[in-house]
């Protein structure tokens, strides 16, 4: 996940002032901070990973391109999945491919697991095969949200967003943020039972 500083090291801020300076090394260290997280937040929007892919790429392009004329900012997170989901946006709607709720769900698969245990322990296997279980269940749950309460939830949870920064990343008011994120829990509690977690 993408954090506003690195546990060592500039500050994504202050990389990102030294990458309009023209410093290649801070903005290979933008690239490999936000790479993931801004991959993830397209899944949202996408199913074609190679479609995907591209504008991220196309994006850094961009970026590097138009380095001199680039302001400051605040939240180098909020700028890039800004400019990430305007660029999908487009490229989606000029070739017509915007994608239903339910194609969105059918397309997304479960992120990449933790390694696994050492084999040698089968009691940690044991444990790693129920989180596993665990992680799919939350993941299928999840799937199942429609499109704006998996975003939102997404975005507060999995990317730290505070609801400021939902509100404006997808143009809604605060209150709406608070009904997304309320309604998805809500969602979640209902779809998550003793019952569905059961091995």
């Amino acid at each position: 996940m993408a954090r506003s500083r690195n546990q060592s090291g500039p500050s994504d801020e202050t990389l990102w002032n030294m990458f309009r300076d023209g410093d290649e090394n801070a903005f290979a260290r933008l690239y490999e901070n936000y790479v993931q997280a801004l991959y993830h937040y397209c899944a949202h929007f996408a199913t074609d990973r190679a479609l995907i892919k591209d504008c991220i790429h196309d994006l850094f392009v961009e970026l590097w391109k138009h380095r001199t004329t680039i302001g400051p900012t605040t939240s180098v997170r909020f700028y890039l999945m800004a400019s990430i989901k305007r660029k999908l946006v487009r490229h989606l709607t000029a070739e017509q491919k915007l994608v239903s709720q339910d194609e969105i769900t059918n397309g997304r698969r479960v992120g990449d697991m933790l390694p696994g245990a050492d084999p040698s322990h089968e009691n940690l296997l044991i444990s790693h095969e129920e989180d596993s279980f665990m992680n799919n269940c939350l993941h299928q749950a999840l799937d199942k949200l429609p499109r704006r309460q998996r975003e939102a939830v997404h975005l507060r949870y999995f990317q730290n967003m505070s609801n400021e920064e939902i509100s404006a990343l997808m143009h809604i008011n605060i209150q709406s943020v608070y009904n997304l994120i309320f309604g998805a829990m809500s969602n979640l509690k209902r779809q998550i039972t003793p019952e569905t977690v059961s091995l």
